[in-house]
């Protein structure tokens, strides 16, 4: 059966397929169906495509040499012009886990290759009626891919970071980003930085000892990075790698102090290197988007003034109100487009907080594994001396052999309670992932904010005390994201302020609790509304809010942390959630120091009893 296009002009189909026999079969397939097909072999071709034609549609198959389907669909994610072009993922088979990790990865649609083709192309042509002709191309290139520089001093770069550089620089690769290594920073052009064409938009400096300051070079980095602040340019991200040394606190002061964005041990994983380095890159490139964003808005504020002053010429000799209509439809248009392109970077902000969230959940299992795999070769080797003594005569040697097993059995229930932290994490985590944001259901308030909690004990430390007071009602009617949105992101500002203010030389997570947060939940009357409010309170013992950011805190892209740190988004998606309860979410300091979250939504007890499913 042959399925007509849904109109005149026939959609532009990008298939991205290493494989000759299965992009000709595929082809065939949809330029039967009134498809225009251009295939490329691999995910970096296809990259380079999208400076010349902007597709209606990506067809890719998850296994392709070097970036794989879901690397690509995250890049053309991060790109404000290609992020709103859906992606279609083919593979051989549904495997375990490719599925939700090309989803979660930003394609829109995952597909076994044996599938019907006439259920393939009902999938093409449902997501191209809610995406098709959204993409506007402009003149100029499109998609830059992040540049990475790696600076190090070791005699062969080949074994720098623990002989794993290669396995980094493939992870890197991987995800589209061109990766140079540099030996001696004396050789570097400090033009290089100060031009946005050829700046790098991560170094990672290997601080190891040799013939030159690793430490001096990362603060005259951050000098040259000021320099492109004070231009007006967006500057790059910093990530140091520490060498063993005997005072490791001493040693993390002073080079945070240089003005590094992020420092983590020589023997870290690849993978987990790959994911910090990852997490910079996000942000920065973020913020590219945003301040291109903004020159255009300016650009269109700029021709819309001009605009309103042709009208007002022309008015003298035509329609005062013909020209003003005109005007009015111009600026209407403009602030649209606005509104959308805010609505993408809100999105892309999400997928950066949740890449910070994982990292310090790879952290928190990481923890518990490594000594359950220590007691586990001590277990082994007790076990191995108790099969010696299984024929021990003298009471000496029976007593022996039983201090073994005593002490296999205690190591055994150590492994039991690092097996149940992980298990409990994964669970929370689970809990976290199925919740939906976007409908309205009954939620168990405590069990929804213990994980919340969970997830956030990373960031929490040993440094910070929780204290709990849930005096409302367990169940609450709202959308999911009223807990895992704005309440993650209120508790995590505030887990920020306490450290900031406790100072790094003095890390919270290495002392006794230094500082706290209080949440609570109640029900207020309303006499005047004639109405009950339920009502969540979260305070802090950190340095409060300034009165001057009290009056811009729930603005898009505000930020009083530092360049890279924090894209201004986080309040001002949980300003919205809250909006959409029709409630109210203010902020105060309060009287003892410390800021102070009210968050107040309508509650009924009839809707937190029967938990259906529609809008307030």
């Amino acid at each position: 059966m042959t399925i007509q296009p849904d109109d005149d002009r026939a959609a532009n189909v990008l298939l991205v397929e290493d494989s000759d026999t299965q992009a000709l079969r595929i082809r065939r397939m949809l330029q039967g169906h009134g498809f225009t097909v251009e295939r490329v072999a691999s995910g970096e071709a296809a990259l380079d495509t999208l400076d010349t034609r902007i597709p209606d549609l990506v067809i890719a198959d998850y296994h392709l040499p070097g970036m794989n389907g879901g690397q690509l669909a995250r890049q053309l994610r991060m790109n404000a012009v290609t992020r709103t072009i859906p992606v279609l993922i083919l593979t051989e088979g549904i495997e375990p886990g490719l599925e939700r990790e090309g989803l979660e990865s930003g394609a829109d649609a995952y597909v076994p290759k044996s599938s019907d083709s006439a259920l393939i192309v009902f999938r093409i042509r449902a997501l191209l009626r809610e995406y098709a002709g959204n993409v506007q191309a402009r003149p100029g290139r499109v998609f830059r891919r992040a540049r990475i520089l790696v600076v190090t001093q070791r005699h062969d770069a080949v074994t720098t970071i623990g002989a794993e550089v290669p396995a980094l620089i493939d992870l890197l690769q991987r995800d589209g980003h061109i990766v140079t290594i540099c030996d001696d920073p004396a050789h570097f052009d400090r033009r290089t930085l100060l031009d946005p064409e050829r700046a790098p938009d991560c170094v990672v400096v290997d601080l190891m000892p040799g013939k030159f300051d690793g430490v001096e070079f990362c603060r005259r980095l951050d000098e040259l990075r000021q320099e492109v602040l004070m231009r007006g340019g967006v500057p790059l991200r910093i990530l140091a790698i520490s060498p063993p040394c005997p005072d490791e606190r001493e040693f993390s002061a002073r080079v945070f102090e240089t003005g590094v964005d992020d420092l983590v041990p020589d023997d870290v994983a690849p993978s987990v290197l790959a994911l910090r380095i990852r997490v910079l890159v996000r942000r920065k490139l973020l913020q590219d988007d945003v301040r291109r964003i903004e020159v255009e808005r300016q650009n269109r504020e700029i021709a819309i003034k001009s605009a309103r002053a042709e009208a007002a010429a022309i008015a003298s000799k035509a329609s005062l109100a013909e020209a003003l209509e005109q005007a009015n439809r111009e600026l209407a248009d403009a602030n649209r487009k606005l509104i959308e392109t805010q609505g993408k970077l809100v999105q892309t902000a999400k997928m950066a907080s949740l890449g910070e969230l994982v990292a310090g959940i790879a952290h928190e299992i990481n923890n518990p594994l490594a000594f359950i795999l220590a007691h586990k070769d001590t277990v082994a080797r007790g076990l191995d001396r108790v099969m010696g003594l299984e024929n021990a005569s003298t009471d000496a040697e029976r007593e022996g052999r039983a201090a073994i097993l005593r002490k296999c059995r205690d190591r055994v229930a150590s492994m039991n309670l690092g097996l149940r932290r992980i298990q409990n994490l994964v669970l929370n985590l689970r809990k976290f992932s199925r919740l939906d944001e976007g409908l309205f259901q009954v939620i168990d308030v405590p069990e929804a904010l213990e994980t919340v909690l969970a997830l956030l004990t990373q960031k929490l430390g040993n440094g910070i005390v929780v204290h709990r007071d849930y005096a409302a009602p367990e169940r609450l009617y709202c959308q999911a994201a009223l807990l895992n949105q704005v309440i993650m992101n209120i508790i995590s500002n505030a887990a920020d302020a306490i450290l900031e203010a406790a100072g790094r030389d003095n890390p919270l997570t290495d002392t006794p609790a230094q500082g706290r947060i209080d949440i609570r939940t109640e029900l207020r009357h309303d006499a005047e509304r004639g109405a009950v409010d339920y009502v969540f309170t979260i305070s802090d013992t950190g340095p409060g809010v300034a009165p001057e950011v009290q009056e811009r805190i729930f603005e898009p892209f505000f930020t009083t942390k530092p360049v890279g740190a924090g894209t201004g988004l986080g309040l001002a998606i949980a300003y919205g959630v809250v909006q959409a309860h029709h409630g109210t979410l203010m902020v105060a300091n309060r009287p003892e120091g410390g800021a102070l979250f009210t968050i107040s939504v309508p509650w009924h007890a009839q809707d937190s009893e029967d938990g259906q499913e529609r809008q307030p």
